[in-house]
């Protein structure tokens, strides 16, 4: 079923529209109501949205002659490099699936070549810049030393006190210097406050992919389902890739009774909604009538919300987020959250952080401590900041 929701996108560029139009249409589109497009900004967006191979594939089909030729060209060429990155992926995913499975580690491989191949059947159709592996946290020491021996070396980004990384983040990075390859080597899909299948629920779920010669493993398509709303959901759908798998993987055979129950127990159905209500405006998306009744009232606020990410390049990827942007966004992870989700969010705060560590170090032992003083180490923090604003603006 195709539903039509009424999203304002009047402020959404004429070039992402364009865009939009060429992925969709399996004709020609006709330019008559895209007059005069920014060439430059119409590519750009293809770049910054990862749409460039699918929209590459549907203008090398038919004569868009009116697209000028340079624009082609850099598509073709930004196609053909994608494609051999997803090949280097590719090779890489069945060595480190091997590796990691002689060495009695259950490896899930959650988006990257395996996700293009599954979705779109042709991993040159989607883009990846690195490999995402979720496995057991228990075996986390045994995949880094394995890495390590690899070559591989670690992004030492996190910061912790009282093993709070366990559910403040949920992936460790590793980029290799000579392969220019980087992985993040996941033990939950989403940080904390969360919910979500346990490892061994999704891995006795898990299907084969066909990409390799080595068995390479996957979620089955319910988890993936669930996966790829709340991750593009979590990142506003800055990126419109993220929703066109989201159109890709509604034209699978699916159990949508199962997907619900998912949904349900993760507490994720209005993200779901949401996700569906921006696939079928934005992509045309053909909704199956088992889903309907998530398309609620708090479903269409968020799909409205999520417009703000497409009204410009929005990219939360690359620090320091604009503060306007960064507020926004703050303030869309928290309307995702569920009621219980909120509960754990206010009580995750008086749990210390590493700032705490910073702002008064304590010998290990004695690291309890940072809880009856947090609140103290905040007020000093905020204290401290002030004078050295108003010294500032002297």
């Amino acid at each position: 079923m195709n539903v039509t929701h009424e999203l304002n996108m009047s402020k959404i560029p004429n070039e992402l529209k364009l865009l939009l139009e060429i992925i969709k249409s399996e004709s020609e589109v006709d330019n008559e109501h895209f007059s005069k497009p920014d060439w430059d900004l119409f590519l750009e967006l293809a770049l910054h949205h990862r749409l460039y191979p699918l929209l590459y594939t549907k203008i090398a089909k038919l004569d868009y002659s009116w697209i000028p030729k340079k624009v082609i060209k850099s598509l073709h060429i930004y196609y053909q490099q994608n494609t051999f990155r997803m090949l280097h992926l590719s090779g890489e995913m069945e060595k480190l699936c091997k590796l990691f499975t002689e060495n009695k580690i259950r490896p899930l491989f959650l988006k990257g070549p395996i996700l293009a191949e599954t979705l779109y059947g042709d991993i040159s159709k989607r883009t990846s810049g690195d490999l995402d592996i979720l496995v057991p946290i228990n075996d986390l020491d045994k995949a880094n030393e394995l890495l390590i021996a690899q070559g591989y070396n670690k992004d030492e980004y996190i910061q912790t006190v009282l093993n709070d990384w366990k559910w403040r983040h949920h992936h460790f990075t590793y980029f290799h210097p000579m392969k220019g390859t980087k992985i993040e080597i996941h033990w939950r899909l989403h940080p904390s406050p969360s919910k979500e299948p346990s490892f061994d629920e999704l891995w006795e779920r898990k299907r084969v992919s066909s990409l390799t010669s080595y068995p390479t493993y996957y979620m089955g398509y319910e988890d993936l389902f669930y996966f790829l709303i709340t991750h593009g959901a979590r990142h506003g759908w800055s990126r419109l890739r993220w929703l066109q798998d989201i159109n890709q993987i509604m034209q699978k055979e699916i159990s949508w009774t199962f997907v619900k129950q998912l949904l349900n127990q993760t507490q994720s159905s209005h993200i779901g909604g949401q996700s569906l209500i921006l696939a079928s405006a934005l992509f045309n998306t053909q909704i199956n009538e088992e889903l309907i009744p998530l398309l609620r009232k708090r479903p269409k606020k968020l799909a409205k919300a999520a417009i703000y990410y497409l009204e410009q390049m929005v990219n939360l990827h690359n620090e320091p987020v604009p503060e306007d942007i960064a507020k926004y966004h703050s303030n869309h992870l928290f309307s995702l959250m569920s009621i219980q989700q909120k509960g754990v969010y206010f009580l995750s705060i008086l749990h210390p952080f590493h700032t705490d560590v910073e702002t008064l170090s304590l010998p290990k032992k004695l690291h309890f401590l940072y809880f009856p003083l947090r609140p103290f180490l905040w007020i000093w923090r905020k204290t401290k900041n002030y004078v050295l604003l108003r010294r500032i603006l002297r």
